[in-house]
């Protein structure tokens, strides 16, 4: 049975999640609408929301100051590079053209093929931070 500190923290998450997952689509939309290819656009949207959710979900999420920074930035840099990058590159190349051809609609596709990889490297992201990248000490009171 999750903590009630484990349902605080999946739900900061959540909020730091949605306000990143936010400026990614918007910029993803943006920059296709200007012309840029598929992988090329979201590889600038998901840096973009990659440098904010290293911020938010340090101090906000998983409140880990007085960590060791280089350690949490090597993990996270290669667990979310990895989910945003690899994972959500291979959803969106493999899901964008059938869902096109399904929803007769390149935007509606891409937006779909989006929330799906978008899914999956969030649930890869959370597992990976809660057990690698931002793991509390078995030392530290009170976490």
């Amino acid at each position: 049975m999750a903590s009630l500190r484990d349902k605080q923290q999946f739900a900061r998450f959540a909020i730091v999640g949605s306000a990143n997952t936010a400026l990614d689509f918007g910029l993803l939309f943006m920059l296709r609408s200007a012309g840029l290819p598929i992988v090329v656009a979201n590889l600038i949207s998901s840096t973009t929301a990659f440098v904010s959710s290293f911020v938010a979900n340090k101090k906000y999420t998983f409140k880990t100051e007085g960590s060791d920074l280089k350690r949490e930035l090597t993990l996270f840099i290669v667990v979310t590079l990895f989910g945003l990058w690899i994972l959500q590159s291979i959803v969106l190349w493999a899901l964008t053209p059938p869902l096109e051809n399904v929803l007769g609609n390149h935007q509606y596709a891409l937006f779909a093929a989006k929330l799906l990889a978008t899914v999956v490297s969030m649930t890869w992201n959370y597992i990976l931070y809660t057990k690698l990248v931002f793991k509390r000490s078995t030392n530290s009171s009170g976490r």
